[in-house]
């Protein structure tokens, strides 16, 4: 599985940007897709998660503000980010776990919000 993420950006607080991961194999038979995302000197964290079944899981931070949906006909993963902020800078990463729970990556996309 390839996953090629794309999307980021610079913002100014309070905009938008919407991140996109486009998966060579089709994630309606994947497990799960996510978004995580690394800030400088952290680690890498969960920011949201879409199960098989659609349900939608956020971390405390992304909820209100983040929404993460899925194309299947498109093979595509999306990260709509709202009302943006500082501390939501970062490199963001797509990650989708197959059938059988193996975790895959794709190569991060920076995001960077300036107060």
């Amino acid at each position: 599985v390839q996953l090629q993420a794309s999307g980021g950006g610079s913002a100014q607080a309070g905009e938008s940007l919407r991140l996109s991961c486009a998966a060579s194999g089709r994630i309606s038979t994947y497990s799960s897709e996510a978004w995580y995302r690394q800030g400088p000197g952290e680690r890498r964290a969960l920011v949201a998660r879409i199960g098989s079944d659609g349900s939608t899981y956020y971390t405390r931070s992304a909820r209100g503000r983040f929404t993460i949906s899925r194309d299947t006909r498109r093979n595509e993963v999306y990260l709509q980010m709202n009302d943006l902020k500082p501390e939501d800078t970062a490199t963001y990463f797509c990650n989708v776990e197959t059938s059988d729970l193996t975790p895959f990556w794709g190569q991060g996309t920076q995001v960077t919000v300036s107060s």
